[in-house]
């Protein structure tokens, strides 16, 4: 059962290697500002992460399998030769520095997301200010000189 585990967090370590790379290419390809293609890769991030959470669920069952009230795979180590202990140790400290990783990364491509969008937001607003009519003496849609009342007026009606 021990060896299953092991290839549950290979296969998790594989995921995570392909995960950083992937969050890499997006913030080129945001840096390059070619919406369409992040739109392709994020939707590759997002099936990869469903399939992290899937072996996640795999591993704590496994790890159940091994040891009915254990929830971690760091919860086994007192059952183990110190060989195989010293391998998934190894492993989980490998799994740890790619998530970190892959936690900066995905921080630096919402960093620049956002900086896009607000600059993006700021320049639409820009372009909609220099079209807009500075003064009211513009025609109207019926060709006639535009009547803009400024201040407020008294509605006369019949009861």
């Amino acid at each position: 059962m021990l060896h299953g585990i092991e290839e549950i967090l290979a296969r998790q370590e594989r995921a995570l290697l392909l995960l950083k790379d992937l969050l890499e290419e997006e913030f080129s390809l945001l840096a390059e500002r070619k919406p369409q293609s992040v739109s392709q890769i994020e939707l590759s991030i997002q099936e990869l992460l469903r399939q992290i959470a899937n072996e996640r669920a795999c591993l704590k069952r496994a790890v159940k399998a091994v040891k009915p009230v254990a929830e971690r795979v760091r919860e086994l180590y007192d059952g183990l030769v110190s060989e195989d202990r010293q391998r998934i140790e190894g492993r989980l400290q490998g799994l740890d520095r790619l998530e970190q990783r892959c936690a900066v990364q995905a921080s630096k491509n919402q960093e620049l997301a956002f900086g896009l969008f607000d600059q993006s937001r700021s320049l639409l607003e820009f372009l909609h200010n220099e079209i807009r009519p500075k003064n009211s003496n513009a025609y109207s849609a019926k060709g006639r000189l535009a009547q803009s009342e400024n201040q407020a007026l008294f509605l006369r009606g019949r009861l």
